[in-house]
């Protein structure tokens, strides 16, 4: 069983003692060929995420409904756009007046040999005017800024939230098709991506819209010749960008996937550093590396010098166009057909509107990519869900104290409709009986967990708890009576004492200990160096293997279930810490029913039912003796292992 898929189960125990949910409703991957299948409409794990959305129009209205209760920060950012808009256009056909008036004051006062002075009369109040036309625009530029940044980043919160929401109700089978890392990613990066165009692309492309057709509208009031002009060598540059940001999309692609196989190569190496020195495979490994490393510096070369060549290519172009309109904007000046103030504003209206224009076309990438991101979240949150539990005056309940008898009654399961794995399994475990699972891998032994904790839902028949259906329950209830115990340990970042109490965070440091001694990990807690207020984390290499199961053992001893779940629970210690470890799972499993799912047939021939199971379904049930004596699967198995 995949340790990852055992991690997930250890989150049973989360529901315990204050009957908080945890993070997902899984417990381990199904077993065996038939595994739960990924979604027909969800996105495949393994396959690359697409930059451009499906349907931009549609994901623009679904997020648009989502910003329902931000719409009016959004209003607010539009008018302030349009008003920055309005003065920025304003400002240099208002500074081809000021440089007017104060070039014929320059020139009066030249003809009648006097200083040129700058007062109120002449010139300061134009000037006085021009800093409050600029002074308004930066008010609305930066009101648009904030209330833009305000808008993304409350909508990324609430998506956010919607997301955590949504994992807490999705099906096993969602966790099974999707690694982790896609999860997650949609989670944060996909959002970051999106709240980032919304404050820089989209408002970025409102002003360069603006300021664009504002100040050609300017040009053309001008110089109808001059602004003609303009336009054809922008033509020339947004061909250009196109060109470029198409060709740079695909290699800043390439260069992604490299950096994915080098990221993968080296967590590999890293996570198998004992393997690859065991059978001397360093060079190998550091070959394989240094290949991968090359690989992706051939692809930054190529998409970095497109990069820093696009954009200089692009800026000539405007440049040469700059250098023909001055040419013949000094005819036409020289001529008188233009002032030296409309002369500079119309280089003004050029720098307003070239570089937004050459920029447009890689804001619309942004934004698309943006929208690829957005729909990714969408599909999550499209996710088909658990059933809910019933309704709290609905919900059925296991009478006080609960005994721990548990049947199966002509249950039928498939993780698909149409190919049930189980056809008709009917058992029952009596409290304070010891039920063993063997099987060989892939047989459905985790199946039966999964079903027993309602991680999947039946398809036929009734699984009971005390004879009431735990599908009548809630799933907190149910699994507030089982304590779990997984062949792969998992710890989180916490404390040691933080550790064990973790199905029981109220539990007294008393209670702590006890259970720790009862579980044999009292006395190399007490070695640490701050003993169980040490920290530790799931990757941390100060606690060996075995420790870490004890550390586990003693979290559900603390939580004292009344029904108990291991997998081969002492695996991962030492022979004479197994030893020690059984004789206190023997006082924990006294009185309570146990399943044991077992690999080795040794530790279970005092089970009171073993359950031979096999492409699914039980095949043979009954004692150790009983099981022999029948010379079926059971017997062969267990004579395979001592012959």
């Amino acid at each position: 069983m995949p340790a990852a898929d055992r991690e997930r189960m250890q989150g049973a125990q989360d529901v315990r003692g204050d009957g908080r949910a945890p993070l997902t409703d899984a417990a381990t991957a199904p077993e065996g060929s038939d595994a739960a299948p990924a979604d027909p409409g969800s996105p495949e794990s393994d396959a690359p995420e697409s930059e451009v959305p499906r349907d931009a129009v549609a994901t623009v209205r679904r997020l648009w409904s989502e910003a329902a209760g931000q719409r009016w920060r959004f209003a607010i950012v539009l008018v302030s756009v349009v008003f920055y808009t309005g003065f920025s256009v304003a400002a240099p056909a208002f500074s081809a007046h000021v440089i007017d008036v104060l070039w014929a004051d320059i020139q009066q006062a030249f003809a009648e040999g006097r200083p040129f002075v700058v007062d109120w009369g002449h010139g300061g109040r134009e000037i006085l005017v021009y800093l409050g036309v600029w002074s308004a625009a930066f008010v609305f530029y930066a009101t648009q800024t904030f209330t833009m940044a305000g808008f993304a980043e409350r909508l990324n919160l609430a998506l956010r939230n919607r997301i955590a929401r949504k994992l807490n109700r999705l099906p096993l089978a969602f966790f099974d098709a999707h690694k982790p890392g896609e999860i997650v990613s949609r989670a944060t990066n996909d959002l970051d991506k999106m709240s980032e165009v919304l404050q820089t692309g989209l408002l970025r492309l409102f002003t360069a819209v603006g300021s664009v057709v504002g100040a050609i509208v300017m040009m053309f009031v001008y110089s109808p010749l001059l602004a003609c002009i303009f336009l054809v060598f922008s033509a020339v540059s947004i061909w250009l960008t196109k060109v470029a940001a198409r060709k740079t999309l695909a290699l800043a692609a390439a260069r992604q996937a490299w950096v994915g196989h080098l990221t993968g190569a080296v967590e590999e190496a890293y996570s198998g550093r004992v393997i690859i020195r065991a059978f001397n495979r360093e060079r190998a490994s550091s070959g394989e590396i240094h290949g991968l490393a090359d690989k992706l510096a051939e692809a930054s070369w190529k998409a970095d010098f497109l990069t820093n060549a696009a954009g200089p290519a692009i800026r000539f172009v405007g440049r040469l166009a700059q250098v023909v309109i001055a040419v013949i904007g000094c005819g036409m000046l020289v001529a008188g057909r233009l002032t030296v103030g409309t002369f500079q504003a119309f280089f003004q209206y050029i720098m307003q509107a070239s570089e937004p224009m050459t920029q447009m076309s890689m804001t619309v990438n942004t934004l698309q990519s943006a929208l690829a991101s957005v729909e990714r979240v969408f599909d999550i949150l499209d996710e088909p869900e658990v059933e809910p539990d019933p309704a709290p005056e609905l919900a059925l309940h296991v009478p006080e104290p609960v005994r721990g008898r548990v049947s199966f009654e002509h249950v039928r399961f498939g993780y698909r409709p149409d190919k049930l794995l189980m056809h008709d399994v009917s058992f029952t475990a009596e409290p304070g009986q010891k039920i063993a699972i063997v099987g060989a891998t892939g047989a459905g032994k985790t199946t039966l967990i999964n079903l027993l904790m309602r991680f999947y839902e039946v398809n036929g028949g009734r699984i009971a708890l005390d004879g009431v259906d735990t599908h009548a329950m809630s799933r907190a209830e149910l699994r507030r009576n089982f304590g779990m115990v997984l062949q792969d340990a998992w710890l989180f970042d916490g404390t040691i004492a933080e550790n064990i109490a973790y199905g029981k965070p109220d539990a007294t440091r008393e209670e702590i200990v006890r259970a720790a001694k009862m579980a044999h990990v009292d006395f190399f807690v007490r070695t640490m160096p701050a003993g169980y207020d040490t920290h530790v984390a799931n990757d941390a290499e100060s606690i060996s293997q075995g420790q870490r199961q004890l550390l586990t053992i003693a979290r559900v001893i603390l939580t004292d279930p009344k029904i108990l779940i291991l997998d081969e629970a002492t695996s991962s210690v030492d022979t004479r810490t197994e030893h020690a470890i059984v004789r206190a799972m023997e006082n924990l499993t006294a009185g309570r029913t146990s399943f044991v799912i077992a690999h080795r047939l040794s530790t279970i021939v005092d089970a009171d039912l073993i359950l031979v199971m096999s492409a699914g379904t039980i095949i043979e049930q009954g004692t150790h003796a009983e099981l022999l004596e029948e010379g079926g699967a059971y017997a062969a198995l267990y004579n395979s292992q001592f012959m």
